[in-house]
């Protein structure tokens, strides 16, 4: 098939331009006959959501990749079935405001670029032009290596990101099934200027290079060689399109102060804050000009999405601490406050060892083993001292804006998953402020701050970026959400198994239990709590008791959901689930599996559940 849409050198206001046409929708303007010299939108056009139906439809493979083959233009047929073809109309010089704030465009993920728009009123959809006028094929300019073909990319399949803008792409997009190549449809067809020129950045413009090479940003040091690149031919400078436009300052979550970029580092061995590799001072990064140490951070690291949020602060007054007087609690008396998210005042205990499992701190939703807690006599609310030490405020690695501490309310559908293990939360919680960022930290998790001290590991662990593969944990053999790796050995861990306690307390053994896993669970027999062996149970990490040899499960002693409080309520795919747990005289049979349940049941229906997975096994 041949290329529907290229690029064609020409020049504006004395500038120049590599600008997109197309022979009918968009001709150049040189040679723009006067039979089609009039607004493009003479022509219907063809719902661009419909289009991705029909590729959706028609293709083998409808979990990645659906390639759209159908024209963008719209002819007139009674046969054809109107949800999968029908037509739009234009709007001209629309609101950008309030486009955004109705979602954008419907069909690339709400990029919000330009000014004319397309409204489906069989969809009820707006999508800008270049999405509805989107060819089957574009040649441009950033990949002239191939041409790249239009597709539907199913939202629900793993995220990928434009090569122009860096933003992730779903549904309509471009790209290039030999380079693994992507990009906006908006984007694919934007203006590209020639020539740059950004004194902020480089003291000579800069010259676009469309021939794909191997080529070092001196920006972020990286040679990517799919990027879109400028050079200066005044000297030796090399800059990658997006790279040109990194702020000067930020501030990141791995780091107390504001850092600035700068081109070049003082001679020395310096090593990234974030990802702990190394950093050769001939190119970029960005620097604490407050810190005694010179901390430094690779500038590609630095703007990770989990790290940076990407906002120019050169000139914004810089604030003071927010976790600063920010505590919990008031002191009313030594040994007494009132916590914030209790009504009543809780008194300080010194305990040795107390194990009861129906008695847990309301804030971690974990049993009480050892140690201080506070506790309220007028209605046994309990927190561990340590957790009822956590800040209002919270600047966690893990997140580029602050969190702040609450509480999940016992009245309503537990709807809170940790972000960073993946497990359900009943108890106290850190969240973002900002609503399209949905985060939210349970406080065990948010306690976990670098560098990681972890009793089961000899070298000190560090929180890493979100890689592309999830890696496998090393301890419990699934693949991490998130992850703490050793810069020292290979070993990783996921968070779910760094805050799961190292020891604990069982009712039948007066000594403490630890963790084991690998090697270390194969010479052991059976679980105490439910008698199975742990070779037929596929069991990873266990409970030990070095003294008395007791093994127990992990779930044998928390529960399939261990964050979840007795009788709270969670709504899964419209499934009704009850948490509560079981009695110390009984053990109820689970109605999936058959099997006793040890821990925490789950109600649905009125019909006992062993665990979350029994429970919507029949769904």
């Amino acid at each position: 098939m041949d290329v529907d849409g290229e690029f064609h050198r020409i020049e504006k206001d004395g500038k120049l331009y590599f600008e997109y046409h197309h022979s009918r929708y968009h001709p150049i303007p040189q040679i723009q006959s006067s039979s089609n010299s009039s607004k493009t939108y003479q022509s219907l056009f063809v719902c661009p959501a419909a289009r991705c139906r029909v590729a959706l439809r028609d293709s083998p493979d409808r979990s990645t990749f659906s390639p759209i083959f159908s024209s963008p233009e719209y002819l007139f047929s009674t046969s054809r079935d109107h949800d999968l073809y029908h037509s739009v109309l234009p709007l001209f010089w629309c609101n950008n405001k309030d486009f955004e704030i109705d979602g954008g465009c419907n069909v690339c993920n709400g990029l919000n670029y330009g000014t004319d728009y397309y409204l489906c009123n069989y969809c009820n959809g707006k999508y800008h032009i270049e999405c509805v006028q989107s060819p089957l094929k574009i040649k441009s300019p950033y990949h002239l290596q191939h041409p790249l073909q239009l597709c539907f990319y199913c939202p629900s399949a793993p995220i990928i990101e434009c090569l122009c803008c860096g933003r992730t792409i779903s549904r309509l997009l471009y790209y290039c099934g030999i380079c693994r190549v992507f990009m906006h449809s908006i984007c694919a067809m934007r203006p590209i200027p020639f020539v740059i020129d950004l004194p902020k950045r480089h003291d000579h413009p800069l010259t676009f290079f469309p021939r794909q090479t191997s080529l070092t940003c001196n920006v972020c040091g990286l040679l990517r060689k799919l990027y879109p690149t400028y050079v200066c031919v005044t000297c030796n400078f090399v800059a990658h399109k997006d790279c040109m436009y990194f702020p000067r300052i930020i501030k990141i979550s791995r780091h107390p102060h504001r850092i600035s970029y700068g081109s070049s580092l003082r001679s020395g061995e310096w090593f990234c804050g974030v990802c702990r590799q190394s950093i050769e001072t001939d190119y970029g990064a960005y620097t604490c000009h407050k810190c005694f140490d010179y901390y430094v951070v690779h500038s590609i690291c630095a703007l990770g999405k989990d790290v940076c949020d990407g906002e120019e602060l050169e000139g914004v007054p810089e604030e003071d601490d927010i976790t600063l007087g920010v505590e919990s609690f008031d002191v009313i008396s030594e040994g007494v406050i009132l916590h914030f998210l209790h009504d009543h005042h809780l008194y300080l205990q010194v305990i040795s060892i107390l194990y009861d499992e129906n008695k847990f701190c309301q804030a971690c939703v974990l049993p009480i083993f050892e140690g201080n807690i506070y506790s309220c006599i007028e209605c046994g609310f309990i927190l561990h001292e340590t957790c009822a030490q956590f800040r209002r405020k919270l600047q966690h690695a893990l997140h580029p804006h602050p969190l702040t501490l609450k509480n999940v309310n016992p009245y309503e559908y537990v709807r809170f998953t940790c972000d960073a293990c993946d497990r359900y939360c009943g108890g106290f919680i850190y969240g973002c402020h900002l609503k399209e960022c949905d985060f939210d930290l349970d406080i065990r998790c948010a306690s976990i701050s670098e560098p990681v001290d972890y009793q089961g590991h000899e070298h000190p662990l560090y929180l890493a970026l979100n890689p592309e593969e999830k890696p496998i944990c090393h301890v419990c053999k699934i693949k991490c959400e998130k992850q703490l790796n050793c810069i020292i050995c290979s070993f990783i861990i996921c968070m779910k198994c760094t805050t799961l306690p190292y020891k604990v307390s069982y009712m039948h053994d007066k000594h403490f239990l630890r963790v084991l896993w690998e090697e270390e669970v194969c010479d052991k027999s059976w679980c105490e709590v439910c008698e199975h062996d742990l070779k037929n149970t596929n069991t990873n990490v266990i409970y030990w008791c070095d003294e008395c040899c007791i093994t127990v499960h992990v779930e044998c002693l928390f529960g399939d959901e261990p964050y979840l409080k007795h009788g709270q309520f969670v709504k899964i795919n419209g499934i009704k689930l009850q948490s509560l747990w079981k009695s110390n005289t009984s053990r109820p049979s689970c109605n999936y599996c058959k099997n006793r349940c040890q821990h925490k049941m789950f109600i649905r229906d009125d019909i006992v559940a062993c665990s979350m997975r029994c429970a919507l096994s029949n769904s």
